[in-house]
């Protein structure tokens, strides 16, 4: 099961009462666009210690095969993300103790 933007809104809201949930949302909205343009442009973004760095890679064009027909397809390039966890979310993933 997924956890959406809605349900961590939720989660937040309960954790935090004092602080309105419009308020909340837009903080969320605010890190998860700062987070997308700061890949966009190139750059890592890095939550260290708790989460992981996410970063940007250009994958190059190239000539695959479509497997349906077996067609050759020019693939153009274009950018990929690729996210590496942290030691911390990797201990907690497996249940090791630090």
């Amino acid at each position: 099961m997924a956890i959406v933007k809605s349900k961590l809104l939720n989660q937040l809201s309960k954790s935090y009462p004092n602080i309105l949930k419009k308020d909340l949302e837009k903080f969320i909205n605010i890190i998860l666009s700062e987070i997308k343009n700061a890949l966009k442009r190139g750059e890592r973004v890095e939550l260290r210690g708790c989460f992981g760095i996410f970063s940007s890679k250009n994958q190059k064009s190239r000539i695959s095969r479509n497997p349906k027909t077996g067609e050759k397809v020019n693939t153009p390039s274009k950018k990929t993300i690729h996210f590496k966890m942290s030691k911390e979310m990797f201990k907690k993933l497996n249940n090791e103790k630090e």
